[in-house]
């Protein structure tokens, strides 16, 4: 298990442990995280599970692909520090990650 935390739009904070091998959207759905929708069920067709990752974390996340690029295209209010959260396995080197949702998902 891994440690992730869901800040939401309105400054709720949930952080819940989230087994190895999941994506986070996944930690999310199952945990009822408000503000990841899901959509497409992590086959990175939509951009409903988009999230800001907190810059610490970024040099610790896999390069996106050429995929996730597009879907962000997509997404509502894209950053520097977008990432379709379908698209992050968990494993040891996630377990403190932080991400922000956005206030709402295209």
């Amino acid at each position: 298990m891994a440690k992730i935390t869901y800040n939401t739009h309105d400054d709720k904070t949930h952080t819940i442990d989230v087994q190895k091998g999941l994506s986070v959207m996944e930690g999310a759905v199952q945990n009822d995280i408000p503000g990841i929708d899901a959509d497409c069920g992590g086959g990175m067709a939509c951009a409903t599970c988009h999230v800001y990752v907190n810059e610490e974390w970024l040099d610790k996340l896999p390069a996106k692909e050429d995929g996730e690029e597009d879907m962000l295209d997509m997404a509502y209010e894209p950053k520097n520090n977008s990432r379709l959260s379908c698209q992050l396995i968990v494993s040891d080197e996630l377990d403190g990650l932080i991400v922000n949702i956005p206030s709402e998902q295209s």
